[in-house]
């Protein structure tokens, strides 16, 4: 027995389409991971690009489970003495770009490379309910059905 491994022409890409609205950002970012890197594929190999494309609408409706909402805090630096920035989650997505608390969380859950680069590059994250991708028929994927505690219970 051999190991498979894919070769360009092996890759079928598909479009997939999923609305953030109400679901945890977190478990969602693990999803789209997982489905970007292709591991939900029997053919998943790791140094391609074997994943499918992804376009989340109204990720400017993410939730956190908890206190995350205000007490999480996001960090960044300018490269200056002194410049570490912080940012809560409300504050980012009360602000001008609200994709990026979902944008980030994907990043964040992939391996650092340049492989990981190209696969965030088939990522398309959208604050409202359109997006420019309707020539691609993407499918559905109905996130909050798959598991109760993908959705913030009240």
């Amino acid at each position: 027995m051999r190991t498979f491994s894919a070769t360009p022409a092996d890759l079928d890409k598909k479009w997939l389409l999923i609305d953030a609205e109400g679901l945890v950002v977190g478990r969602l970012a693990t999803l789209i991971a997982f489905r970007l890197r292709g591991k939900h594929k029997p053919t998943f190999t790791p140094h391609m690009d074997c994943g499918d494309y992804i376009v989340v609408v109204n990720a400017d409706k993410v939730v956190f489970t908890g206190k995350k909402y205000e007490d999480k805090i996001y960090y960044r630096h300018t490269g200056y003495p002194g410049g570490i920035k912080q940012r809560t989650p409300r504050q980012i997505l009360e602000g001008k770009h609200p994709e990026r608390v979902l944008l980030k969380a994907v990043e964040r859950m992939l391996p650092g490379g340049p492989l990981s680069r190209q696969q965030m590059s088939n990522l398309k994250v959208y604050a409202g309910s359109d997006h420019p991708h309707e020539a691609q028929n993407p499918a559905t994927l109905d996130v909050a059905s798959l598991n109760t505690k993908n959705t913030r219970r009240q």
